[in-house]
């Protein structure tokens, strides 16, 4: 059986805060918005990103944990085509209400990279990877080390 990745749910304290960042600040597009419930934003062929109620989340998985949100041990990332790109995309998420964890600089991996945190401190990094290319199939390749 095939194995891939299609949705990532963040679980946010406050769903209305969540949409105002990443549709009304950032500009995304929902495929799917039911008011009060659930977001889903297509942020790759194949693959949602879904914003829901972190209590109707822990309520979801039933296992009687409490809401979580923010994981500690998992960013999400946004690679671009240059450092100006990386430099515009923090800037634009800084004015719709992000927090700068790391202001874009020089990678020891050669690339050009920086942080935010969305309004429930959510990790992103934005950068720029000499390395990386995605073909239009969307396949991704690394350069040789």
């Amino acid at each position: 059986m095939e194995q891939r990745l299609s949705l990532v749910t963040l679980g946010v304290p406050d769903l209305d805060a969540a949409r105002r960042f990443y549709l009304d600040g950032l500009g995304w597009t929902p495929v799917l918005d039911v008011a009060g419930a659930v977001t889903f934003i297509q942020v790759a062929p194949g693959v949602l990103l879904s914003l829901f109620g972190a209590a109707e989340l822990a309520a979801d998985v039933g296992d009687g944990r409490p809401p979580m949100t923010a994981p500690g041990n998992v960013t999400l990332a946004h690679n671009v085509s240059s450092p100006e790109e990386v430099d515009a995309v923090l800037a634009a998420a800084e004015r719709a209400g992000a927090t700068i964890v790391k202001p874009a600089q020089r990678a020891a991996w050669g690339g050009y990279h920086g942080y935010f945190a969305d309004p429930a401190g959510t990790l992103w990094e934005v950068a720029h990877n000499p390395g990386l290319a995605v073909d239009p199939d969307g396949t991704v390749r690394f350069a040789e080390a």
